[in-house]
Parts: structure tokens; C-alpha cells; sequence
């Protein structure tokens, strides 16, 4: 950096100097020599003002390499001009030697900041490899070519059954004078782990530890993504694909228990199949399709049986609308979804395994946790196979959400006539903090609300409070189901519930639901001698995590 401050100092002489050469002092400088000389060691050399030239005498450059006066002005002796000179040129180099030193003192602070910095960054990688020997033992994958991600859930509830109903109180309990007891318990704890792993394979692996001794499983697969055609193909324990209620994750709904049409056709949901997903390019049409056995095993481990009782179902689902400017505050989905499956209808005399029921059953609980499914057809005698045809739509605006579910089931039976069951909900959902919930165009399902401000309520140093109060959401849904028909009286009823939800963060909720219900057609369930119907009212409120 010298270098170069001394080569615009030199340049700079030779300007002065022929500035000097030009004017009336009556000397002459050789300007090519004031052109400093490059020495051996790369330094350069300066001219003295003694090496000046006088005026009127040849120089050692020659004539095109001088500036000269052929007289010296009178009164003007020569010793003032190269005085004058040697002043100015004195000045400069001093001017220079500022310059020099401020640039020597910027250059020291750079080199003084680097050091610094490759200081802290040495701290810091000591830091991290000291983390990652003292804690990656505890969570690491299994080798180096996979990955894993850590995930769970807790959901703790409180139910109440406030009211009378003999009915009802038979349905429950199996006795008409003792009803419905209240409840505590942790309604999902589950841990669970998913990753990449090479060959654009995945995994998942999801427990269910809220049965205490008796721990299940629920997601529990492996598969290849980004395929042709297929896109992405699972094979293992997984969801089937009808029901959005069902198909949206329990983080994310609206009411505590989804509707009774969802949960009676689809009990448990989650069975072992192949299952294809994919969506178009554009995120206006996705699909799912899959073959899977209709045994519910996350409590059992497999099934076992000749009969293996197929099913082949599948849904597709079309965004039809969705408010780009607003990034998805607007948007309208439609689906169609359906199912054939193949019942053992010898299942009781011709299976030994133990496993092998028929299932050919539909039954579920009344939108709460009770201990009994209030409505249950039983396996239907002689049913051979059957057919679900569902249809679902969501209609979202800013903060207002509604959404309906229609579905149908018909039930071909030997030796005796075939039976239908139906149902359908629809609910009508809005912030009052004015979110909205979001939808994953992906996979045609919820997504995670976001509050525009989080939950929060701290001290602050001056002795006050600060708060943030969360999003507040509340809905209303009305679910009808229909499992009487011919001669399976398996119960007809519809229910009214009211849902206020507080999200605290995306991540952590309360809700609080309140439910009435009313039950008719039930022979199936109702004890020997008590009312085939009955009314209800519940109340029930869930705090929630997940991570």
C-alpha cells in the first residue's frame, strides 16, 4: 500500500515541477527526472531540490526532456527559486506522509478486526463441536445417510355429562339409572421420529403411549418420493383416504372429536395398505389411491387370516380457488372420495386364527370420549363386500370457514337384503382476532393456524405487566348420522356443538366444546327392556401441545 502512495507522491512532484518550470523564477527543472527512478528493492526514490537544473544549461534528458527559461528575470536570484522550490516540495511530502500514516493506521484496524473475528470464529466452532460431542449421542440417526426428526403431541382432557336420560344412561353403561361418568385423561401422548434415507426413501414412526400399559401405534411406514407417476408411494400403517375431518390432523381441527359420520365409516382410520400421493404442478389438483387390508392392527400388530378383506380406495381433490393476493386468505376445495371392500362374510366359522372378524361394522362414539360406542350396526350378518361414496367441500374468506361433508355407504349382503347408512356435518368456523386457517394445496387438507400475535403475560423490568392475548376462534357444527336400515337398528341421531378455541401459539391451544344430541332407532345398543332413544348434553375442554 506504500507503493503506491509513494508512486502519486512522485507523480505529483513531477506535475509541481513542471508547474515550477513554466513560471518566472529563473531557474529550469528537469521534469524527467523528477519522474522517480524505481530502485532494485521496489522503493521509490525521490529527487532532492540541489538536483535541480539551472535555467540555460543542457540536461542529461536532452532537450524534449527539460522545461527552460533562456533569461532569469531581474531582482529574482537564483537561490529564491529553488528555495521556493524545495519548500513546496517539502509541504507535499509531508502531505503525503499523513496520507501514508492514516492509510498504515486504517490497514492495522482492518487487520485488528480480522484477528477478531477469526477469534470468535474459532469460539464458536470449539462451542459447536463441543455440543455436538456432548449431546449428539442422545439424538442422532443411525448412520449417516439418514436423517430424523423428533415430533409429538399431548392433548389432556376433561368431559363432563351433565343431564339425565335413560336411554342415553343405557347406551353408556348398559344400565338405564346410571349415567355417563365423568372423565380425566390424556386424550393423545404420542412421540414419534421421521427422516430421510437414501434412495429417496422416507420413514415414519409414530407411538401412542396415552393407554398406558397398552401402547399402540398410528403412522408406521416407509416410502420412495418424487417417483414417476406414483410421486410418492408408502407402504406400512396409514390413513385411508376419505373422511377430511379425518384426513386433517387433530392438531389443527376445530372441534375436539371429529363428527360421528367421519368416525363411524372410518373408525381408527389409519390401516397397513400401498398408498400413492401426488399433485399437479400447478397445486390445483392432488390425489391419493391405495390398496389396504380393513383390520384395524396398530393395537394388535398384523392381521391373520386367508381372508385377507381388501379395499381399494381413493380421493382426488381440486382447489378450485385460491386468492393469490392474499396468500391463501381465499380459498374453495372440493373432493370426491370412495371405496370398495371385500368383508369375510364366514369369518365366525371358517377362520381359526383369531383375528379373522368379519368387518363388516360401523360403529362410534357421540363426538366425546365415553366408554361405550353409542352408535354400533355390529358385524352385519352376510355381508359380503361394500361401497363408500363420500363427497367434501371448503369454502374459506379471511377469518369465516365453512365446511361439509357428505357420506354413504351400501352394504351387499348373502341371504338377506342389502342395507344403507348415511351421514353428513357441515360447520361454519371464525376468528374473532381475525386469522384465517390455512390449507395445504399439497395434500387437500387444514393446515396450522397462525396467530397474528402470540399468547403471552411477563413482569417487565419497571415493574408492569406486558400481554399478548393470541387468536381467538369460534365455530359452530351441526353432524347427522344414520346406522338403521332393514333390520341393523344400529342407531339414527344428529348433534349440535358450540366450540370456542384459544390458540396460545401455533403450536399450543385450549378449546372448549359443548354438545346436544339426541339418539332414536337404537335396538342394537339399548339393554333389554330400557328406551331405544335418548338425549344428551356434554361438555368437554382439551389443553393441547405439539412439537
Amino acid at each position: 500500500m506504500k507503493a503506491w502512495l509513494r508512486i502519486a507522491f512522485a507523480s505529483g512532484v513531477a506535475t509541481l515541477g513542471a508547474a515550477v518550470a513554466s513560471a518566472d523564477v529563473g531557474w529550469t527543472l528537469e521534469v524527467d527526472r523528477l519522474v522517480a527512478p524505481r530502485l532494485p528493492n521496489g522503493e521509490i526514490r525521490l529527487l532532492a531540490a540541489e538536483e535541480a537544473v539551472p535555467a540555460g544549461e543542457p540536461t542529461s534528458g536532452g532537450a524534449s526532456g527539460s522545461a527552460t527559461n533562456d533569461e532569469t528575470p531581474a531582482g529574482k536570484p537564483p537561490s529564491e527559486g529553488s528555495n521556493g522550490v524545495k519548500s513546496a516540495l517539502e509541504r507535499e511530502e509531508e502531505k503525503i506522509e499523513e496520507i501514508s500514516r492514516s492509510a498504515d493506521e486504517y490497514v492495522a484496524d482492518i487487520e485488528k478486526r480480522l484477528k477478531s473475528l477469526e477469534s470468535d470464529h474459532s469460539e464458536l466452532r470449539t462451542a459447536h463441536n463441543t455440543l455436538k460431542d456432548d449431546f449428539g449421542y442422545l439424538v442422532t440417526s443411525g448412520h449417516s445417510k439418514s436423517t430424523m426428526q423428533l415430533f409429538g403431541r399431548l392433548h389432556f382432557d376433561a368431559w363432563g355429562f351433565p343431564g339425565d336420560s335413560p336411554g342415553v344412561n343405557g347406551f353408556e353403561t348398559g344400565d338405564p339409572n346410571v349415567s355417563p361418568q365423568d372423565r380425566l385423561t390424556i386424550r393423545r401422548l404420542r412421540f414419534g421420529a421421521e427422516g430421510d434415507l437414501p434412495g429417496n426413501m422416507l420413514y415414519r414412526l409414530d407411538l401412542e403411549l396415552a393407554g398406558g400399559n397398552e401402547t399402540e401405534f398410528r403412522d408406521v411406514y416407509l416410502g420412495w418420493k418424487e417417483l414417476p407417476v406414483f410421486q410418492e408411494l408408502l407402504i406400512g400403517n396409514q390413513k385411508r383416504p376419505y373422511g377430511l375431518d379425518h384426513i386433517n390432523s387433530s392438531r389443527y381441527n376445530v372441534f375436539m372429536e371429529r363428527p360421528s359420520v367421519i368416525e363411524a365409516f372410518n373408525q381408527d382410520n389409519r390401516r397397513l395398505g400401498i398408498q400413492s400421493w401426488g399433485y399437479t404442478d400447478d397445486l390445483g389438483w392432488n390425489w391419493r389411491y391405495g390398496v389396504f387390508n380393513q383390520r384395524i392392527v396398530q393395537d394388535e400388530g398384523g392381521y391373520v387370516s386367508d381372508h385377507w378383506q381388501p379395499e381399494v380406495a381413493g380421493r382426488l381433490s381440486n382447489t378450485l380457488w385460491w386468492d393469490e393476493a392474499s396468500d391463501g386468505r381465499g380459498y374453495i376445495h372440493l373432493a370426491i372420495a370412495g371405496s370398495y371392500a371385500n368383508t369375510d362374510q364366514n369369518a365366525l366359522t371358517e377362520n381359526f386364527a383369531g383375528s379373522g372378524v368379519s368387518e363388516a361394522r360401523f360403529r362410534t362414539r357421540p363426538e366425546a370420549r365415553t366408554e361405550s360406542r353409542w352408535y354400533d350396526t355390529g358385524v352385519i350378518p352376510g355381508a359380503d363386500d361394500y361401497e363408500l361414496l363420500a363427497f367434501e367441500s371448503v369454502v374459506n374468506l379471511g377469518p369465516w370457514q365453512l365446511v361439509g361433508e357428505q357420506q354413504t355407504i351400501w352394504v351387499d349382503r348373502i341371504g338377506a337384503e342389502p342395507v344403507r347408512f348415511h351421514g353428513a356435518y357441515a360447520y361454519l368456523s371464525y376468528f374473532l382476532t381475525g386469522e384465517h386457517v390455512p390449507w395445504d394445496r399439497e395434500t387437500g387438507q387444514l393446515d396450522r393456524a397462525h396467530p397474528f400475535e402470540n399468547f403471552f403475560l411477563v413482569n417487565t423490568c419497571n415493574s408492569g405487566v406486558a400481554s399478548g392475548m393470541g387468536a381467538w376462534q369460534v365455530a359452530a357444527r351441526w353432524s347427522y348420522l344414520d346406522t338403521a336400515d332393514g333390520d341393523i337398528q344400529g342407531g339414527r341421531g344428529d348433534a349440535i356443538t358450540a366450540a370456542l378455541n384459544w390458540y396460545w401459539t401455533p403450536y399450543a391451544k385450549w378449546q372448549f366444546n359443548y354438545i346436544y344430541g339426541d339418539i332414536t332407532n337404537n335396538d342394537l345398543n339399548a339393554p333389554l327392556g330400557a328406551p331405544n332413544f335418548g338425549d344428551y348434553h356434554i361438555l368437554g375442554t382439551r389443553f393441547q401441545v405439539d412439537f
